[in-house]
């Protein structure tokens, strides 16, 4: 699940290094509590964006609300404020792990860099691009089976990993993951999100996706690829 939540107001939430510091101690707490699994994350200014695999689809909402709830009280008493440091609950998709997980992977680690803050995700010392590329220590990240799948050799990995940052997403591909999460829906392939429909007994994609999906299932109209996303 690509999880998104954002400051009250498009407020600060992080001011310091040592409010940073201390989320990213409630990730690691909360994730083994809650049994969520992180793969990617960055801590912007006034947002956080996290790439995460629950036990259960429901412990993810739990992780959230403690994480949110402690650094809250953290924040305010730091800061000597009061009131919501969040803009409301946080916002979520599903994420097809095959064809999208290292899109969005991609995607959360160079938020700094389309925001401006720095040229290249190796600048920004806040987010996981450090432990999926270099190899830095993270205790918070938990690599997952589609990434430790592009090499068995961790050097090798990391160096294949890298590549799929010298081409910058598309336009769409940007569009697609952000409004799967602003929308709540399901950020896969046509054929996941059917699979997911049927299971589920209700739409779980926007009307855009939908529409894309009836039209793939046409033979006279070439089928959208899967990944896109090589290492070599």
């Amino acid at each position: 699940m690509h999880v998104i939540q954002r400051g009250n107001n498009r407020g600060a939430c992080f001011v310091h290094d040592r409010d940073r510091i201390l989320y990213l101690s409630l990730l690691e707490e909360f994730g083994h509590e809650c049994e969520c699994h992180l793969h990617a994350y960055v801590l912007m200014t006034n947002h956080v964006h996290l790439l995460v695999s629950p036990a259960e689809a429901r412990n993810v909402s739990q992780f959230m609300k403690d994480v949110a709830q402690r650094y809250a009280q953290y924040f305010n008493r730091s800061y000597k404020r009061t009131g919501s440091l969040w803009e409301g609950r946080f916002r979520s998709s599903i994420v097809d792990s095959e064809a999208y997980l290292l899109r969005c992977q991609r995607y959360i680690e160079l938020n700094p860099v389309r925001a401006g803050m720095v040229a290249h995700p190796l600048a920004y010392a806040w987010s996981s691009y450090l432990a999926n590329a270099e190899g830095d220590e993270c205790s918070i990240v938990r690599p997952h089976p589609v990434y430790l799948a592009l090499n068995s050799n961790a050097g090798l990995r990391r160096a294949a990993y890298r590549k799929l940052f010298d081409v910058p997403p598309s336009t769409r591909e940007l569009e697609e993951i952000r409004a799967a999460c602003r929308g709540g829906f399901v950020l896969g392939r046509p054929e996941f999100i059917a699979d997911l429909e049927k299971r589920l007994g209700r739409r779980i994609a926007s009307s855009h996706e939908s529409r894309v999906r009836r039209k793939e299932v046409c033979p006279t109209v070439p089928r959208r690829g899967t990944c896109g996303l090589s290492p070599v």
